[in-house]
């Protein structure tokens, strides 16, 4: 594996490869890598010639500058994950390197920005539009792929795609979880124990709601959910939602023909745990 940290020489070795007939594959990450990301290199291992990572933490995605600081940075550990699982080229660069200059572009991403996560941290998504729009000008892959624990981020990227006639294809992948069903994320680290040892709560409580759908209409069991969570002392329900899994509208009745899915964020102390389940 090679680390490559200048835009320009990955750009030109991108071309070479592609020049050649190889197909490219890309991962985009904010690095503290795990499980999670280790199944998106595998995916990407599968279908391309080429697998490409990025480790990048985003200043302009984060509403919360405490948040930013307190993310986990592991880039040495990283590359060496990387390197063992196959990964061809590992793209780390400085922030000054992705913007040299400060973005100023807005995104409208119509509706799907304006609920759950986008109304909670406002301008969040604009800055994930910022930085894979860059990094996808930089690394121009056949294929992206993503977790859908950022259910709500793969709909704002592949509106992107469209908006900006991205000639490529948005793979999302499952949810990776550890043992005790906590979905992977690179804040779980960031957990004090005893709230790390609660968080599993999350999902649990998510699973028993799937299996109440006919003993309950969707505001009953969007409450009974959030009262279920709430009840942990050690956790905080910030929304649940229960959407449409393309358009993320509300789901009013359980007979609409959509798919649904529930999407949460929950708070375990300071730290913010996202997870979603299908209905």
């Amino acid at each position: 594996m090679e680390t490559i940290y200048k835009k320009s020489q990955l750009t030109a070795l991108i071309e070479k490869l592609k020049n050649e007939g190889k197909k490219v594959g890309f991962v985009p990450t904010m690095g503290a890598l795990h499980e999670g990301h280790i199944s998106l290199v595998k995916t990407c291992k599968r279908d391309n010639d080429i697998t490409v990572v990025s480790i990048f933490v985003n200043p302009t995605q984060f509403n919360d500058k405490e948040d930013l600081k307190r993310y986990p940075r592991t880039v040495e550990k990283d590359t060496v994950l990387l390197e063992k699982n196959g990964c061809d080229y590992a793209f780390v660069p400085d922030v000054e390197e992705i913007y040299p200059e400060e973005d100023t572009r807005l995104f409208d991403f119509g509706y799907v920005e304006t609920v759950m996560e986008g109304a909670k941290r406002p301008g969040h998504f604009n800055g994930v539009g910022q930085v894979v729009s860059k990094l996808f000008d930089i690394v121009k892959p056949h294929r992206a792929y993503f977790g859908m624990k950022d259910f709500q981020q793969i709909a704002v990227i592949k509106n992107m795609v469209k908006q900006l006639h991205y000639n490529l294809e948005i793979i999302p992948c499952p949810i990776v979880r550890e043992a005790d069903g906590l979905a992977m994320s690179s804040r779980n680290t960031l957990l004090k124990p005893l709230y790390r040892q609660n968080a599993p709560h999350i999902h649990k409580v998510l699973q028993k709601a799937t299996e109440l759908t006919g003993k309950m209409n969707v505001e009953e069991l969007k409450q009974w959910v959030i009262d279920e969570i709430n009840k942990n002392p050690y956790l905080e329900v910030e929304y649940f939602e229960i959407v449409d899994d393309t358009d993320l509208r509300p789901i009013k009745d359980w007979n609409e023909n959509k798919n649904k899915v529930g999407c949460i964020a929950v708070y375990a102390d300071k730290i913010r745990l996202i997870d979603n389940i299908v209905f």
